[in-house]
């Protein structure tokens, strides 16, 4: 199809109605990603279960994500867009009602894989849908819009999930989400066009085993790793890792040969598109490590509750989400370069102050702290991945955003699993290093110190992708 023809087609799209069903389904699918993490510990005395098996509630739907977001790219390709919307969203409720009803782990632990079949046909379909239905000059505000509710509901989902717990119970995490999922299903059905073209590419059977091992193995793996039973050493971890390893290169070599491949990894030819990809996966890793320690430090360094723990990370949420769109304009008008580099200097000097915290900082500091950290997130993240979507041409769009939120996943567990086996074997070696290790009063310190060194490993992370990110170039798009 010709620009000519590609731009009649987008002056046909009802644009706000499409784009307030994706946000408001969106928002909810990260909100409940994020607001179990706060009631895990209310949980594991509930329902009488080790932190280990608790952890299984964020792996189980991560892994979920990482086996059904490659295939999205195909999916994309065999069903209409309203068709995958409604199985998405219906998929989002049923597993919300499962869990505000559940009496037990199991039934909890089904709620949540049916909840990220919900979320993890919902992500890809959101993006491939603004880059059909937004000509490539707004696109940045579009994606800043996307960043908005990717970073305001898992900033806000511990808060809320902690007041409820505090007056509630941890199934109002559930039923408060379901009305909206509701109203989104509504809107949706009534409001939702088809934007992508229905081409109904071979299925090829090996390619989606491969593809889920590989994943699978790789998220399962280094989910297992940060969960502390017999850390990387634990002969679970290893296996799970070398079989994702090897199913990995396996389907690489696989989609190469492939005429009708179930990921076109040509698309990996656009060196924009590769470093957006590099950029996002550096991006996701220094979030989520951040969000997982952060917590725990103001939980177990300082001795504060939940609720307040959350509390302490909104504002700093709240600054990333404001900032998505403000960030989308400026790239829309200035191109990625002048946000990227100053973006990933923030972090990376933020995190060398956060490498630096002990029990006797302020919490005003921390606060600071968590928003610039944001602040700098905001000018790396929606940037890096506009520039490197927009370099692909049209039809490799279902391909680009399925390895994009694949790898986000990805990314997200490699950096959980590495910042907590760092936290632990610093925290290990302070209490190697003290007079009396039995002395509880050395705990917080050896806590502090794991903490520390986590944040060191985030901020080298960070550095890496300083270097990388000048070689970034603004993208003229053709198609």
């Amino acid at each position: 199809m010709d620009s000519q023809g590609a731009r009649q087609e987008n002056r046909n799209f009802k644009v706000m109605p499409i784009l307030v069903s994706l946000l408001l389904s969106g928002f909810i699918g990260m909100f409940s990603e994020t607001a179990l993490n706060v009631a895990l510990t209310d949980l594991m005395e509930v329902l009488h279960i080790t932190p280990a098996t608790a952890q299984w509630l964020t792996t189980g739907y991560l892994l979920t994500l990482g086996i059904l977001v490659p295939v999205s790219g195909l999916l994309l390709q065999w069903f209409t867009t309203r068709q995958l919307f409604i199985a998405a969203v219906s998929c989002s409720i049923i597993g919300t009602a499962i869990a505000a009803l559940a009496p037990s782990f199991e039934m909890l632990m089904v709620a949540r894989v049916v909840q990220a079949i919900g979320t993890g046909l919902l992500l890809p379909l959101m993006f491939n849908t603004i880059l059909v239905i937004f000509p490539p000059e707004k696109r940045g505000a579009a994606m800043g819009m996307i960043g908005l509710v990717i970073m305001v509901a898992p900033a806000v989902g511990p808060t809320i999930a902690g007041l409820l717990i505090e007056n509630l119970s941890w199934h109002w995490i559930f039923w408060l989400s379901l009305p909206f999922l509701i109203l989104a299903l509504i809107f949706g059905t009534l409001f939702m066009q088809n934007v992508s073209t229905v081409t109904k590419p071979k299925i090829d059977i090996l390619s989606i085993v491969l593809s889920s091992l590989g994943f699978g193995g790789i998220v399962f793996g280094f989910s297992s790793a940060g969960e502390g039973e017999g850390g990387w050493s634990s002969p679970r971890v290893i296996v799970a890792l070398a079989i994702g390893v090897v199913a990995l290169i396996l389907f690489g070599i696989r989609q190469v040969k492939m005429k009708q491949p179930m990921i076109n990894l040509r698309a990996f030819k656009y060196p924009m598109f590769t470093l957006g990809l590099i950029m996002v996966f550096i991006c996701m890793m220094v979030i989520l490590s951040s969000m997982l320690i952060l917590p725990m430090f103001l939980q177990q360094g300082l001795g504060k509750s939940p609720f307040y723990a959350g509390l302490m990370l909104l504002p700093g949420g709240i600054i990333n989400g404001i900032m998505s769109p403000i960030m989308g304009r400026l790239f829309d008008k200035f191109g990625p370069k002048w946000l990227v580099i100053p973006g990933l200097l923030v972090v990376a000097v933020v995190l060398w102050f956060f490498s630096s915290i002990t029990v006797a900082s302020s919490v005003a500091l921390i606060i600071v702290l968590h928003s610039c950290l944001m602040i700098g997130i905001s000018m790396i993240m929606m940037p890096a991945q506009t520039n490197g979507l927009n370099q692909l041409p049209r039809e490799y769009y279902p391909d680009g955003t399925a390895i994009m939120n694949t790898l986000q996943q990805v990314a997200g567990a490699i950096g959980t699993a590495l910042a907590v086996s760092i936290l632990s074997s610093g925290s290990k070696h302070f209490m190697e290093g003290v007079k009396n290790p039995l002395d509880p009063a050395n705990l917080p310190a050896a806590f502090t110190a794991g903490v520390q060194d986590a944040f060191v490993f985030a901020m080298i992370v960070a550095i890496v992708g300083l270097v990388v990110s000048f070689f970034v170039k603004r993208v003229k798009v053709q198609h």
